[in-house]
């Protein structure tokens, strides 16, 4: 979607038909995610699972991905939807409140 190429920075035409997984999700969270995608189609839902996604320029994005399962009128799993959310800045500024603190604590320690 415009949303994932805008991210990326891949074009549509290069990620049609390429295994999300192997291609674009760094080797120590495939797996991970891989677990996240495959229990989606089999019914059971994730929320707020995150995992780096590295750009065309090999820039790192954190993702915040929900894996909702796809059911037919009669309940059974025929698909997933996932959304996938760039939460960089969030935990950037999550990060640096940390290193904030910690000098304040630091500072009253040394007081």
């Amino acid at each position: 979607n415009n949303k994932s190429v805008e991210i990326t920075g891949f074009s549509r035409e290069e990620v049609f038909g390429q295994d999300l997984v192997k291609v674009y999700i760094s080797e120590e969270f495939r797996d991970q995610v891989s677990m996240v995608l495959t229990n989606a189609l089999r019914g059971q839902e994730t929320a707020n699972f995150e995992f780096p996604l590295f750009t065309k320029n090999q820039q790192r994005v954190e993702v915040l991905l929900n894996a909702t399962t796809r059911r037919d009128v009669t309940g059974r799993p025929i698909g997933m939807i996932g959304v996938g959310q760039d939460i960089t800045a969030r935990k950037q500024v999550e990060q640096e409140k940390s290193r904030v603190a910690q000098e304040l604590q630091n500072f009253i320690d040394t007081a």
